[in-house]
């Protein structure tokens, strides 16, 4: 959607293809993070800063005002294991030029009323924000300059001479100067490639409101854990930790959002109460005062994982006006307004504002799958 946004604002005529409804996959599901914190340090991280200025930008100028909210993160170490983790991304954040706080004893009370008191450290990193991926798709909808077609399912490109000239559809073949793949999982169907990109299942918790005696949260609470589950930083001595993940997210409405799993499978339709229950203990575990507060919801979500851990930008091999961006992962709601605005650049022939090059197709050979 913001690669549309940005490329009708270039004078394309844009079309967008959806299988369903827009914002009904991973974004939809997702925590609405737009933050570096846990970014895996290079280019992600490089990224992830400028995508969080690039928000920043969007807020200023009009474009996602009001649904973009500025605030920090903080990092959480509960365990000595855990001071490590904390110690080596803080320094990779603070050399990515994030403004980092160190809060330990008393400073770290006071900031964090509502971390438990057996918390041995935390970093405040500063200057991240919170945006609802849904609510970004339908300002950017609402916005307008192009057009939305909802359960279209696209079956087909038709090729000619090196290039695409069209997509085929369910209801008939419509012409194209240029195709961007961004279907998740579904940007495969069109590309020769297997196992480059895997389903990974999440799974959020929903509170009801806090009351007016609940300690402080001045931002959401990430167990350093999180980092691990993640990949940023090697599982060592927390090998059980690779498949839960802890953030604790205050948000407008009062309520707290909890999180997540990641697992290797595609079921979006379910819960298990075993990886809830292990969530809400962690959870309680890094802030006892969640204890008081009831679930009202779960749900999950499916995110499309590459091998490599980075996603995947760039133009496709075998075809010369077809592009791709996918495999965001956890990333794509901090990501993807500066992808698309990047993807419009390349689609329109101009050098990119960042250095992508380490996202690039070409990293894996892909090509269109009739071109393979």
């Amino acid at each position: 959607m913001s690669a549309a946004h940005f490329l009708s604002r270039a004078g394309w005529r844009v079309t967008v293809y959806d299988s369903g409804v827009v914002a009904s996959g991973a974004t939809g599901s997702a925590d609405g993070a737009v933050s570096v914190a846990s970014k895996k340090p290079g280019p992600l991280m490089t990224l992830a800063v400028a995508a969080v200025r690039f928000y920043e930008h969007l807020a200023e100028t009009g474009v996602l005002v009001d649904e973009f909210i500025s605030r920090s993160t903080f990092m959480i170490a509960s365990q000595s294991d855990e001071l490590d983790v904390l110690e080596s991304q803080s320094a990779q954040l603070e050399a990515a030029g994030v403004p980092v706080r160190l809060l330990k004893g008393q400073s770290l009370a006071e900031t964090v009323g509502a971390a438990a008191p057996s918390a041995l450290a935390a970093v405040e990193v500063q200057g991240e924000g919170h945006a609802v991926g849904y609510r970004v798709v339908e300002r950017l909808r609402r916005l307008g300059g192009f057009t939305i077609r909802r359960h279209c399912r696209i079956v087909g490109l038709r090729q000619s001479g090196g290039s695409v000239s069209g997509v085929v559809t369910e209801q008939g073949v419509e012409p194209a100067d240029a195709v961007l793949l961004a279907a998740g999982l579904g940007s495969m169907d069109f590309l020769a490639g297997s196992g480059l990109i895997r389903p990974r299942k999440g799974q959020l918790i929903v509170t009801d409101r806090a009351g007016r005696d609940t300690p402080r949260f001045p931002g959401p609470l990430m167990s350093c854990r999180y980092l691990v589950s993640k990949g940023s930083h090697p599982a060592g001595k927390l090998p059980e930790s690779r498949s839960l993940g802890l953030v604790v997210d205050p948000l407008r409405t009062g309520q707290f959002l909890i999180g997540g799993s990641r697992e290797d499978r595609d079921d979006k339709d379910t819960a298990d109460a075993d990886t809830v229950a292990s969530l809400l203990r962690d959870a309680v575990a890094l802030s006892p005062s969640l204890a008081r507060l009831r679930v009202i919801r779960v749900f999950a979500g499916v995110r499309a994982a590459t091998r490599d851990g980075m996603p995947i930008v760039g133009r496709v091999g075998g075809a010369d006006n077809v592009w791709v961006a996918t495999g965001f992962e956890g990333d794509g709601i901090c990501l993807g307004p500066l992808m698309g605005h990047l993807c419009q650049q390349m689609i329109c022939g101009r050098p990119a504002d960042q250095d992508i090059s380490a996202l690039g197709a070409d990293r894996f050979g892909l090509k269109l799958a009739d071109a393979a």
